[in-house]
Formats: structure tokens, C-alpha cells, sequence
């Protein structure tokens, strides 16, 4: 394409961008004009089709710098996405397709949600890696059905964050050749020059860690598509360094940070249209030659769609469809999941360990792993081999991007992922689970080591305010099971709920609980373990704190006090019931005690007290921390006692008939 009408394009994207935060009064024009260039020679080479954005075998671009909104509309838009262009003009705005970052599910042609800095590298690794691993399950010598690329504009504030190092580390120790990383080195961020801050050198961070390195200028057309091409056919992934100027185009303030975060103003983009030779007066304007260069892009589109679904059609070998179609079909009735009514006592992290791999079995895109725990998580999947060929991935210690990775690997369309760590460290991950939440992704959080029965560790890996932190997270599931069976029931209705779900889970071996039960209620969230005739006290529980309301229960009635018992697998799930099942689950007519070995508060929209802790746990083997902090039958019993005004003495502690 002639250079000159690559300007023109560039200036167009300058502007659409310019304007629509103008209009708006808020948005970063800044990296939209920096990166124009760029865009205009990447659309070149980019694999996708608008009219069909979940086409499988597309590239993939995630903007990990989601604040370059102007940028990513714009193109959008000028490819020919189901954005229209007032959409742009309605940009930032209440309920329009345009927010201020971009949104996955919201916007066509959006791979992922991005905002936060440098989890979308960490989400471009993860498509990276789903794609590895889809290629050698589906591929064959003669024939790939999966064979694109996966593209990332990231900038300075990305590279500074420290999920994009843990990311890009197990990118190059991996070798995924697909993935080119476009980092945008304008050297500005918000508060001015990235000196202020930062002065390491990024080339010899990425040659270090086993990537291509290619430094160019970002506004040479030529350079840029040398080194895309290049990039394309490395043996690695590949990082080019675009040396940019932020708000290239705006008269007067290129390469200020004043371009970053606040309109131009009207009068700075007229002077810029008319001197980049663009109608000074019209606002959002784009010219016929322009537009019919960008909408190539659906004709090219549609040919490279159908190309692809000739090369499947006719795949020389029919085990490659088949793969396929597996992968895109996952048949969850076909799951033989373990039935552990005869193991008198299970620790909930090995039960789930067995589920996974029961899942697995079944499901040839069920893959995951941990971040260095796989032996203590036991989420290794037996027998399966190790990625990019097997089902197991190894993270290493890098627990923030491996939640955003395998948030990727869940859009990517073949996978169903799992990823594990212990229960306190989730703390790390929490920036990814939120948008996980946000977008309602189906990424399943493997977290063990739930409680105070960490024990030894002390209160650095005994967490306390978790269960409560992600019970506060709109549009996430925690699950808590109460033994091995409850842990069962609980995956079959994880895998129906189109949402992240974390899996909280004990060291410690809990008694599989032997009274009949309706399991189907354990899909409700809640339910009724035991229930008493004349029942004065319910008392509410989850994980290992059940069994001892349930031995309390029995030691209460000798005192004349008769208590249901409710187990709480997933209080989020409880939350959206009915009335009618939550009062039946939890007598209104009844004092509601509830027990839980952490803050617990969530509880109070159904209990009138909650046992739970206070502070943080201690350094001692479990069972003494649970008498220390007030987890025994007899404490349960006194709390019970003072919240129904009645008169405790001691009774003796024995065998529990449930």
C-alpha cells in the first residue's frame, strides 16, 4: 500500500480519537494518535473477519493498554465491526457500545477486558498458550487447523507492572512462537517522563527471557511492516519496540503527557486537522477512499474464513475433525465422577484432586495446573502429560498471571481451565479474578489451605478475610464444600454456571457426613443437613466448621434445645433463591447462629450472631488453633446458649448420632 495513503488512514484513526474525546470531555487521546501507524500496518497483516468476530482460527489483538479506547473504536469501527459510527460519538457515555474501556462481551471485537495495566499480556500469553496446545491436539503434518497469530499493544505502564514480567517469562521459557508483543515505547505516563521511574532496558529484559527483540521507529511505515513480517516468522515470541511519540499529530503538545489523560480542546484540533490536511471544521470525519481501504478488511475476512473451512472440510485425516469437535463440544454427561460414600474421611483438596481428574477423562479441553503446589493442591492431572502437548501446566510462582492467563485460555473457545494455588495467596490474583467476575468468564480458582487448619504455617498462610472478600464479588461462585460428597455436587453445578468459580478447600480431612441428604439442594447453595421438629436455633455452617455444629446440634438437645443444622456450600448461590426456599432452608422462627474459621460478617443477612474470627490465626498444629479460637462443640454450644437467653452447662462430649 502507498505510504501516502497510510498517512491518511493514520490521520483519520488521529482524529476519530481526538473527537471522540473531545466530545466526551474525558478519555487518553494520547496513545490512540501515538499508535496510529502502527494500527494502519498491523490491519494489514491482521488474520480476522468483522462479520464474524468468534471465527476460531482468527488473530488474536488484545489492547493491554485499555485506556487507548479511542484507538480500538476507531478501528473497530473503520474494519467494519457492528460499531457504527455513532456509537463513537456516544462514547463514554450511559449504556452506549463505546465505555472507557473496553469490555468483552459489549463490543464486537473485543477478545477480553482489559483496563488494568499489563494483565492483557498476560491474557495474550494466554491465548498464546491456548492456542499451542489446541494446534497439537487438532494439527496434523499435512494440515493446520489452527495456525494464527496472536498480536498485544501494550505500553510503558504495562511493562512496569509485574504480571507482565511473570507473564512474558513463561511465555519465552515456553517458546510461543505465535505471540507478538507491540509495546509502545513513548516513554510517558501520567505523572511525565518514564525516567521519573523507570530506567531499565527493556531489550535486554526480553533477550534474557528467551524472546526475539526488534526495535524500530513506530511511525515508519516501512519499519513497521518489516518487522511484522520478521515477527511472523520467528521461532519465538517477539517483542518490537516501537519508539513512539505520544499525541503524534497535536499541534503543539507532542510528546507531552498533558496528551495522556485529557481532551486536546477544540481550538488544538482544528490547528492539527487543517496542518495534517483533514477538514479543520468536521468533526469525525472520514473520506470515502479511506474507509473503502479499511473495509478490505471484510472481504478479506470472509475469504480467509472460508478458506479455513475448506482446510477443514477436507482435513486429511478425520481424527483432526473429530479432536475438534471435541474440543468445541464438551460432553459433561459423559463425566464418571467418583463416588465416595464409603471413605470414612477425605481432606477436601483430595476429593477435588480425584474430580479433576474424573473431569478430565472425560473432557479433552479440561486443562489447568498451579503455581508451584501442584503436589499440596493436587491438581495434577494423572497420567496426562505436560503442556503444550499434555494437560498439565507448570506457572512456576507467578500467581497474578496465571489467573489472567487462564482467564485468556477460558475466551479462547476449546479450553476449559483450572488453575490452583492455596487459599491466602489468591490475594495475588485478585485483579484477575475481579475482571474474571466482571466479564463472566468460566475460569475455576483452585484455592486450598482454606482456613486456620493450615496449622503450622501461621497466620501469614491462614486466611481469614478471603471467604468474605470474594462472597462480596458480584458474579463470582465460592464453593466451600463441606466433605468430599458436597464437593462432588458442587462441580456438577460448577460446570453448568457460565461464571469463575473458586474452589475453597481444606488441608485438613473432613468425615464424609453419612445422613440422607437431597443433593440436588446442594445446587441451591444451601440446605438442610438436620432438621428438628420444634427447632428453636438453626445454626449455619460451611467446610470443616459443619461437623462440629452438627455434633453441637446433638449435645444441645440434651439441654433441651433443638437446633437445625444448614450447610452452606456457596453462599452466592444461596443469595439468589427464592424467599420461599431460603426461609424454608433458614427458620425466620428461629435464633440463626453462624460458624465459620474466618471473618464470616457476610452471614449477618442471615444469622443474629456469628462465631467466626476475630483476628488473625497462630502458629500451632490445627487442632489446638480451633480450641484456642473458639471452633469446638463446647464453644458452639455456650455461643448458642447466650444467643437464645438459655442457661449452659456442661454435658459430656461423645459420639454423635447425625
Amino acid at each position: 500500500m502507498p505510504n501516502s495513503m497510510r498517512i491518511k488512514m493514520a490521520n483519520t484513526i488521529r482524529f476519530l480519537a481526538a473527537d471522540m474525546v473531545q466530545k466526551a470531555n474525558s478519555g487518553h487521546p494520547g496513545a490512540p494518535m501515538g499508535l496510529a501507524d502502527i494500527a494502519v500496518v498491523l490491519g494489514e497483516h491482521l488474520r480476522h473477519n468483522p462479520k464474524n468476530p468468534k471465527w476460531l482460527n482468527r488473530d488474536r489483538l488484545v489492547f493491554s493498554g485499555g485506556h487507548g479506547t479511542g484507538l480500538i473504536y476507531s478501528l473497530l469501527h473503520l474494519w467494519g465491526y457492528d460499531l457504527s459510527l455513532d456509537d463513537l460519538k456516544n462514547f463514554r457515555q450511559l449504556d452506549s457500545k463505546t465505555p472507557g474501556h473496553p469490555e468483552y462481551g459489549h463490543t464486537a471485537g473485543i477478545e477480553i477486558t482489559t483496563g488494568p495495566l499489563g494483565q492483557g499480556v498476560a491474557n495474550a500469553v494466554g491465548f498464546a498458550m491456548a492456542a499451542a496446545y489446541t494446534a497439537n491436539q487438532v494439527n496434523s503434518e499435512t494440515c493446520a487447523l489452527i495456525d494464527h497469530k496472536v498480536y498485544c499493544l501494550c505500553g510503558d505502564g504495562d511493562l512496569q507492572e509485574g504480571i507482565s514480567y511473570e507473564a512474558c517469562a513463561l511465555a519465552g521459557h515456553l517458546g510461543l512462537k505465535d505471540l507478538i508483543l507491540i509495546y509502545d515505547s513513548n516513554e510517558i505516563t501520567i505523572e511525565g517522563e518514564t525516567s521519573l521511574a523507570w530506567s531499565e532496558d527493556v531489550a535486554k529484559r526480553f533477550e534474557a527471557q528467551n524472546w526475539n527483540v526488534l526495535q524500530i521507529n513506530g511511525h515508519c511505515y516501512d519499519a513497521i511492516d518489516a518487522a511484522l513480517i520478521e515477527a511472523k516468522s520467528a521461532a519465538k515470541p517477539t517483542i518490537i519496540i516501537a519508539n513512539t511519540i505520544i499525541g503524534r499529530g497535536a499541534d503543539g503538545l507532542e510528546g507531552s503527557h498533558e496528551t495522556h489523560g485529557a481532551p486536546l480542546g477544540a481550538e488544538t484540533i482544528s490547528v492539527s486537522k487543517q496542518k495534517a490536511g483533514c477538514p479543520p471544521e468536521e468533526h469525525f470525519y472520514i473520506s470515502e477512499d479511506v474507509l473503502v481501504r479499511f473495509r478490505c478488511a471484510v472481504e478479506q475476512g470472509e475469504l480467509a474464513e472460508k478458506e479455513w473451512l475448506h482446510r477443514h472440510k477436507e482435513a486429511p485425516l478425520i481424527e483432526q475433525n473429530e479432536a475438534l469437535a471435541r474440543l468445541l463440544n464438551p460432553d459433561f454427561a459423559s463425566i464418571k465422577f467418583p463416588d465416595f460414600t464409603n471413605d470414612k474421611e477425605m481432606a477436601t483438596r483430595d476429593s477435588n484432586g480425584k474430580i479433576l481428574n474424573a473431569i478430565a477423562t472425560a473432557i479433552p479441553g479440561f486443562i489447568g495446573g498451579s503455581a508451584d503446589l501442584g503436589p499440596s493442591n493436587k491438581t495434577t492431572l494423572n497420567n496426562m502429560g505436560d503442556f503444550p502437548k499434555g494437560r498439565n501446566i507448570h506457572f512456576g510462582i507467578r500467581e497474578h498471571a496465571m489467573a489472567a492467563i487462564t482467564n485468556a485460555m477460558a475466551l479462547y473457545g476449546t479450553l476449559i481451565p483450572f488453575n490452583g494455588t492455596f487459599f491466602v495467596f489468591s490475594d495475588y490474583q485478585k485483579p484477575a479474578v475481579r475482571i474474571a467476575a466482571l466479564t463472566g468468564i468460566q475460569n475455576f480458582f483452585v484455592w486450598t489451605h482454606d482456613s486456620i487448619g493450615v496449622g503450622e504455617d501461621g497466620p501469614t498462610h491462614e486466611p481469614i478475610e478471603h471467604l468474605s472478600q470474594f462472597r462480596a464479588l458480584p458474579n463470582f461462585y465460592l464453593w466451600r464444600p463441606a466433605d468430599a460428597t458436597e464437593n462432588v455436587e458442587a462441580w456438577k453445578k460448577a460446570l453448568e454456571i457460565q461464571a469463575p468459580q473458586g474452589f475453597v478447600l481444606s488441608r485438613q480431612k473432613l468425615k464424609t457426613l453419612k445422613p440422607k441428604r437431597d443433593f440436588g439442594e446442594v445446587a441451591n447453595g444451601a440446605y438442610l443437613v438436620k432438621e428438628r421438629e420444634g427447632a428453636t436455633l438453626t445454626l449455619m455452617a460451611s467446610g470443616s466448621e459443619l461437623m462440629p455444629c452438627l455434633r453441637a446440634a446433638c449435645h444441645l438437645e440434651i439441654l433441651g434445645i433443638k437446633a437445625n443444622v444448614v450447610s452452606v456450600p456457596c453462599l452466592d448461590l444461596f443469595d439468589e433463591q427464592d424467599e420461599a426456599y431460603r426461609t424454608r432452608v433458614v427458620n425466620p422462627d428461629t435464633k440463626v447462629l453462624a460458624v465459620e474459621a474466618a471473618r464470616a460478617v457476610e452471614y449477618y443477612r442471615y444469622a443474629d450472631d456469628v462465631l467466626g474470627m476475630e483476628g488473625f490465626g497462630a502458629s500451632a498444629p490445627a487442632e489446638l488453633l480451633f480450641e484456642r479460637f473458639g471452633f469446638t462443640i463446647a464453644s458452639i454450644m455456650k455461643r448458642a446458649c447466650k444467643l437464645l437467653g438459655a442457661e449452659y452447662r456442661d454435658v459430656e462430649i461423645g459420639k454423635c448420632l447425625i
